[in-house]
């Protein structure tokens, strides 16, 4: 069975095992906004139950809270358009500066690049801290990213509750910073994720690359 989203930046096989989805701060963008099912006068072709196809459309829309336009979209998509790309803390002008960003590669054999240096503080050993992140196999496939949730990722970093990859690589950023993390498959994923819908495989202790941004440090800012 494949892991949970929530659970996949945990260390595959620790003995705690201890989800970290209560930690997770969801992110709204505020207030509802009103749906509206507009009714077309035109004349359309008529199914044997007597209603058009508009109207049929419009029905459902009123039964589920959908209004027709999106319907209209999701038969788009059913239809073999291609889907809304991925969001990213990385664009394409974004990749083009990394190609000339040095990188720094560390004694565990962590890689990294910065792509923005942040102002803030540095998380101590054992804060928590929220970050937003966006996971990848090598050739640039996403298998996870916190950014598709609306959800900021917490967790106590130095601590052990996240692969150690990712956790070296938050040690030393700064508040506001934006990093781009290769890590080697001893700091990864050590019995690998399974592939899902959506989601492509992540082998066993395979390579993998994040793209970290820390957003704020919880525990300091309270302290303050």
């Amino acid at each position: 069975m494949a892991s949970s989203p929530s659970s996949w930046l945990l260390p595959l096989g620790s003995a705690s095992g201890k989800s970290l989805s209560a930690n997770h701060v969801v992110i709204s963008n505020g207030g509802a906004q009103g749906l509206f099912v507009r009714c077309s006068s035109s004349k359309t072709r008529k199914h044997s139950n007597g209603l058009n196809l508009a109207t049929r459309r419009d029905v459902m829309g009123l039964l589920f809270g959908v209004p027709s336009f999106l319907m209209n979209s999701a038969d788009a998509n059913g239809a073999g358009l291609p889907p809304e790309e991925k969001p990213k803390l990385c664009d394409d002008a974004c990749e083009k500066e990394l190609e000339n960003v040095p990188m720094v590669t560390t004694e565990s054999g962590l890689q990294y690049k910065d792509i923005k240096i942040g102002g803030g503080p540095t998380p101590p050993v054992g804060f928590q801290v929220a970050a937003n992140y966006v996971a990848m196999v090598p050739s640039g496939q996403i298998f996870d990213s916190s950014l598709e949730k609306g959800q900021l990722y917490i967790f106590r970093v130095g601590s052990g509750q996240v692969i150690k990859g990712l956790d070296e690589g938050i040690l030393t950023m700064k508040v506001g910073g934006k990093r781009r993390l290769y890590i080697p498959g001893p700091l990864a994923f050590p019995k690998g994720l399974s592939s899902a819908p959506g989601r492509p495989r992540v082998a066993p202790s395979s390579p993998v690359i994040f793209d970290v941004s820390l957003e704020y440090i919880p525990g300091l800012e309270d302290e303050e």
